[in-house]
């Protein structure tokens, strides 16, 4: 228990081959999807320069799944991240991205633990309202595939009352006001 809290150490040689140091093997890509899957947290390292590649790893697995037709990005929010490199929004969007996933978290533990009710720490943070909507219309669309996810959304939405056009114009505020925002941080 005490190993899988600290990160699983992989090692980059400089023949570029990925070195898992717990089970003294190289891995791939996929193994180290895997391990993050399991749970897992993973540091990669240069180990000539001691560099952290972790992030460059990550998002190199994530472009692949991307590749390959698993879509979990949709255009739109791909265009977003790359405007936010060019603008002022760049110092927004990781806190924004942050907090948006560990709600989707935790949203996802609450369902799992079966305590849908319990109240959630971050509902107090300023714009809270607005991120939970966005994270609501992302789940949605997310489990638009699963066959029982419709029908348990049309029982949250008969419990409270919403209904898919109040969730697109939700949807279209939350997307209005986040502009907004660009917008304002690109003039400053």
């Amino acid at each position: 228990m005490a190993e899988d809290a600290k990160p699983l150490l992989i090692k980059r040689y400089a023949s570029r081959r990925l070195y898992n140091t717990e089970t003294s093997d190289y891995v791939t890509l996929e193994d180290i999807a895997s391990f993050i899957r399991d749970g897992r947290e993973v540091q990669i390292i240069d180990l000539k320069s001691g560099d952290d590649l972790t992030r460059q790893y990550l998002l190199q697995i994530v472009a692949e799944h991307e590749s390959r037709g698993e879509s979990v990005l949709p255009v739109d929010v791909l265009t977003d991240l790359v405007r936010s490199y060019t603008t002022n929004a760049q110092s927004v969007v990781p806190q924004f991205l942050a907090a948006s996933f560990q709600m989707l978290r935790e949203g996802q533990s609450k369902l799992l633990e079966g305590f849908p009710g319990m109240p959630n720490p971050m509902a107090s943070m300023p714009g809270f309202d607005a991120l939970q909507k966005q994270q609501q219309a992302f789940m949605k669309m997310m489990m638009g595939g699963w066959k029982d996810a419709g029908e348990d959304t049309d029982a949250a939405q008969a419990e409270t009352g919403t209904n898919e056009t109040d969730d697109r114009n939700d949807l279209k505020a939350i997307k209005k006001q986040l502009a907004d925002l660009q917008s304002k941080l690109s003039r400053l």
